[in-house]
């Protein structure tokens, strides 16, 4: 089994690890890019945007979209290692919006990979790919996809998902694929454009409800040790190694700072250190969930713009519990949180507080 890379796809002697990140401008992906440069690796982003602030840290840019076929072939000539973190996020939307960027953009990457002798594909997923609306504590990854999803968003990716971990030790030309898919769990942190920016919009307006009986505990991830756990994994993934699989059995790794929080209680005491009003109304899961149904139909029928203010959903994540075991991601590559949820917490204080 060692024999089966050659040299040049572990480790060049000519050149440097040649790495491809596709969403690298976004949240997650630019912490990647960052951590890759810092050692030495050459990047290469593949967006939509230009990022001229990851060109001058010595990333090379080639914009494109992951829908398009030729642009990600193109995109991963020449590659080692390619992180896959695009993906449409979001809990409303088309249906095709969400297939298009998250399951196609998927096979796409997959088929790059294949037919450009790529070594390596680290995939982002999500906990939301095993989320049935049921209380999940401490699961590990053996747990079972749900058979109906009330989002498009895990949805998609779990189909995509699925499709690397099919993709494992697939033949391109010669060099068996090997693929591990990460499963981060509410990822925040500086820079943060979408999870906390929505959450304290929505308290400033006063229309952030307590969902449940507020005795929830549920998985944070800081942003650096999200990246870090990417990086960790494409380094420990190589033939004979824990984390690689039969044929067609790529691995998944949950990946949190393995601290679970109280949900409410952490909601309201950050905003109550920025200064912003804590939920006033409390609904059950059960109104919750009615009222998420209700306004789903009302923006289904009318073609509102936007999302709805709550959807099934989102009140079953706000109202239940969902943690994970990440034994499995410490064992086979060694990843464990650089930070405290009180570190992560104050670190999160100062970057949305304008203090950073």
């Amino acid at each position: 089994m060692g024999n089966e890379y050659p040299a040049s796809s572990l480790q060049n002697p000519k050149s440097k690890i040649q790495n491809l990140v596709t969403g690298g401008g976004g949240f997650l992906g630019r912490y990647i890019v960052e951590q890759l440069l810092a050692r030495g690796d050459d990047v290469t982003v593949f967006a939509r945007g230009a990022y001229p602030e990851l060109e001058a840290l010595g990333a090379r840019m080639v914009r494109g979209d992951v829908q398009d076929a030729e642009a990600v072939n193109r995109a991963c000539a020449g590659m080692d290692v390619v992180f896959h973190v695009a993906a449409r996020a979001g809990m409303w939307g088309p249906w095709d919006d969400f297939y298009g960027v998250n399951v196609t953009g998927t096979q796409n990457v997959i088929a790059a990979c294949r037919a450009n002798g790529v070594a390596k594909l680290i995939y982002t997923s999500s906990p939301s790919v095993i989320f049935d609306g049921m209380p999940q504590e401490g699961v590990d990854e053996s747990y079972p996809y749900p058979t109906h999803y009330e989002s498009y968003y895990p949805h998609t990716k779990a189909i995509a998902e699925q499709a690397v971990v099919a993709a494992h030790r697939g033949d391109t030309h010669g060099v068996p694929l090997l693929t591990v898919s990460l499963r981060p769990h509410l990822i925040i942190g500086p820079r943060d454009n979408h999870l906390l920016p929505g959450l304290l919009a929505r308290a400033k307006t006063g229309l952030l409800p307590q969902v449940g009986d507020g005795t929830n505990k549920v998985d944070l991830t800081d942003v650096e040790d999200a990246a870090r756990a990417h990086v960790l994994a494409a380094d420990a993934l190589a033939p004979g190694s824990p984390l690689d699989g039969p044929p067609g059995h790529g691995r998944v790794y949950f990946i949190s700072q393995d601290e679970p929080v109280n949900l409410w209680a952490w909601i309201r005491a950050l905003l109550r250190d920025l200064g912003l009003p804590e939920p006033r109304l409390r609904l059950s899961l059960k109104t919750a969930r009615a009222t998420g149904a209700v306004l789903e139909t009302l923006h289904a029928t009318l073609h509102r713009p936007g999302e709805p203010r709550l959807t099934r959903f989102i009140a079953s994540e706000l109202a239940q519990s969902h943690y994970y075991d990440i034994s499995a991601a410490k064992r086979d590559f060694g990843y464990a949180p650089q930070r405290t949820m009180a570190e992560v917490t104050a670190r999160v204080g100062r970057a949305v507080g304008g203090r950073r």
